[in-house]
């Protein structure tokens, strides 16, 4: 649906099931929606109930595809004592009171990566979670400040195997509602043909016509890069800032066109939690999946390296200070865990935007049972 962020509406193009479709099929009609409905209109709910129900029988698949690989589902609890320390993430702080009145600050989880992460240091080999996560400043068509993340880990596999378990679950989601192709504004993705596996670099030669190894560690090299393909950048930017700039403006919109793009080695300063490559240790085994533009998931080798993960996120935790005046504190206790977790691979998959794209949805509030904002 096209409408502004709230609950301010606007006329509409919407899926819906109609009378005159097969059953579980969708076709595009035309709705004028007032301004200003709540989400808990009745007949604003009705409209938006197409896309729910497809995102019931995605859940529902799901869970099943997860149980007949083997997989045991689990919950991560929310509240941590940091959410997470990756610079640009910013979580909900709360503050838990013990019995005598102590204080002490909590966290609302950015992703349920860390607990995950001791369960497989527990003895858990194959683990999968629907997680409730939450980002402070987290708004629009493809963002919720509080939205699903589904979150798999496989112990002693490469990260090539939840490369595919990706795949696969894009190919069950568009199964499940039935239509011809993942889409999103006017762009479409089949991801039933084997997908573009494309490295960082060579994606940064194809679409940007930059040859990142070449700036390496030299972030006035890579603005130039920047500004000659019209890339804003500013005198402060770190070679990270304009990386990330050059990645979401000039690169993703090309990512995921006409079938699933795979974007895969990323350098190892752009992957926190992620073990480097054993050819090539400037780059990390971390992937992210696209689909019409829009980035569905993100997966790692994991690092388990405890003294280097350490390292990283303090190095995270100072350029958040630098940017923002603020910073987290370190999970000790995951840390502590991190020494004893064994080789694995993991990925988080946006659930909400998977299901928006395959039922064709508009906006990833159409999608959410019952909207934040």
């Amino acid at each position: 649906m096209n409408r502004p962020l709230g609950n301010c509406w606007s006329g509409a193009v919407i899926q819906c099931h109609a009378a005159t479709a097969k059953p579980g099929f969708m076709r595009r009609v035309e709705c004028r929606l007032p301004d200003a409905r709540p989400w808990w209109n009745r007949d604003f709910h009705a409209d938006r109930r197409p896309f729910l129900e497809g995102r019931a029988r995605i859940r529902d698949a799901s869970r099943a595809w997860f149980r007949s690989q083997g997989f045991t589902e689990v919950e991560c609890g929310a509240l941590q004592v940091s959410p997470g320390n990756e610079a640009h993430l910013h979580g909900f702080r709360t503050d838990w009171v013990g019995e005598n009145g102590q204080r002490r600050p909590y966290y609302l989880h950015t992703s349920p990566e860390f607990a995950a992460k001791k369960l497989l240091a527990a003895g858990e080999t194959k683990i999968f979670d629907y997680a409730r996560v939450y980002r402070n400043g987290e708004a629009g068509p493809l963002h919720s400040s509080e939205f699903t993340m589904l979150e798999w880990y496989r112990s002693a596999e490469p990260y090539t195997a939840v490369m595919a378990d990706c795949v696969a679950l894009c190919r069950l989601a568009l199964s499940e509602t039935r239509r011809e192709a993942l889409e999103w504004r006017g762009q479409s993705c089949d991801p039933n043909p084997e997908p573009e596996r494309l490295p960082v670099a060579e994606a940064f030669q194809r679409h940007a016509e930059i040859d990142l190894e070449a700036t390496f560690g030299d972030a006035r090299a890579l603005a130039r890069a920047a500004q000659s393909i019209g890339v804003r950048t500013s005198a402060d930017d770190s070679w990270s800032d304009i990386f990330s700039r050059i990645l979401v403006e000039r690169i993703e919109p090309k990512l995921g066109q006409g079938w699933l793009t795979i974007l895969c080695e990323y350098p190892s300063e752009e992957a926190a939690l992620a073990r480097p490559l054993a050819r090539d240790p400037r780059y990390a085994e971390r992937f992210e999946l696209y689909a019409c533009g829009v980035e569905l998931a993100n997966g790692f080798g994991e690092l388990t390296d405890a003294a280097e993960q350490r390292r990283r996120f303090e190095a995270e935790m100072d350029v958040k200070q630098a940017t923002y005046g603020d910073r987290y504190p370190l999970d000790e206790d995951f840390l502590a865990a991190l020494a004893h977790m064994p080789p694995a691979s993991g990925v988080a998959l946006g659930f909400d935007r998977l299901v928006m794209l395959a039922t064709g949805a508009r906006r990833i509030s159409d999608v959410l049972w019952t909207p934040p904002i």
